[in-house]
């Protein structure tokens, strides 16, 4: 295999390394963070059917990216207890656990979400 040049390159590499240990299903879905820049986006998904359960971004949250990150893993967590998910399996998507991708962990329990 050819070696990664770029930083996107080296994320996706950790983030298979990631994925060959996580699964998420129907009960308990995988929650997937992807950061870029300016936004921060939340997704459950079902990865037997191969779905996407629901989608939260930052858009209208004002704030410091921190402070937006701590939300939308509140409002993820808000939705999951409408449609009944109660627990999940948390998939930082090869980024270090650290800052915003920690504070929508952070968001998720405090909202209710089990890991």
């Amino acid at each position: 295999m050819k070696k990664p040049q770029t930083r996107e390159q080296y994320r996706a590499r950790r983030h298979f390394r990631v994925r060959k240990k996580v699964n998420g299903t129907a009960e308990r879905p995988r929650l997937v963070v992807f950061r870029s820049e300016k936004h921060i986006y939340a997704q459950l998904v079902d990865d037997n059917t191969q779905h996407t359960l629901m989608t939260v971004t930052d858009g209208g949250i004002t704030g410091k990216k921190v402070e937006k990150s701590f939300e939308v893993g509140k409002k993820i967590a808000a939705r999951a207890k409408e449609a009944g998910v109660t627990s999940v399996v948390f998939d930082r998507g090869g980024y270090v656990y650290h800052g915003r991708v920690k504070a929508v962990a952070d968001g998720a329990r405090e909202g209710g979400l089990e890991f």
